[in-house]
């Protein structure tokens, strides 16, 4: 079963082959939308992406407008990319109503395997030590898998609100 690491530049043949899984799709918890496929191919360029990625868990890291601080881990299953998870470690307008504190994706030819549950798991201490006593998970209406990925992690559902399901989650 998958475990959450610190993204490692190491892992990039993987990346590459389960990022180019999703054909361009967006992937939650990625932190990848400012940097295009094409230019990760370059190891160099993968280097300073995994950094940027593990310095936006610091205060202190400028970032854009309107973005928090996002602790970025990578489900890995016996050395293989398998996906990634995001912890925001506080929520802004957008993340209260639509985006929530974590947000997750799997790779397609991982899916239905368990490893969003185990990961959604894993990373409730790691919200909880951020000071999060109760995170935020939202999902779209029709998005069964998520839901079910949520509530198997003692997702309350709370509201819909603008086609996403936001659930809270106590971290303790």
């Amino acid at each position: 079963m998958a475990q959450l690491i610190v993204p490692n530049p190491a892992l990039h043949s993987s990346w590459l082959e389960g990022t180019a899984e999703s054909q361009g799709a967006h992937l939650d918890g990625a932190g990848a939308e400012d940097w295009s496929l094409e230019e990760l191919k370059d190891p160099r360029v993968f280097a300073r992406f995994v950094d940027a990625l593990v310095k936006d868990a610091l205060p202190e890291t400028e970032r854009k407008p309107g973005y928090v601080p996002c602790t970025y881990l990578w489900m890995v299953d016996g050395g293989t990319f398998v996906g990634s998870l995001a912890i925001s470690h506080e929520l802004n307008h957008y993340l209260l109503n639509e985006g929530g504190h974590i947000g997750y994706s799997v790779r397609p030819s991982a899916r239905r395997r368990g490893h969003a549950a185990k990961a959604l798991a894993d990373a409730l201490p790691l919200a909880r030590a951020l000071g999060i006593e109760r995170v935020l998970l939202t999902c779209d209406e029709d998005n069964a898998g998520s839901r079910g990925t949520i509530e198997k992690n003692g997702g309350q559902y709370e509201d819909t609100r603008n086609g996403k399901r936001r659930y809270w989650i106590s971290t303790d």
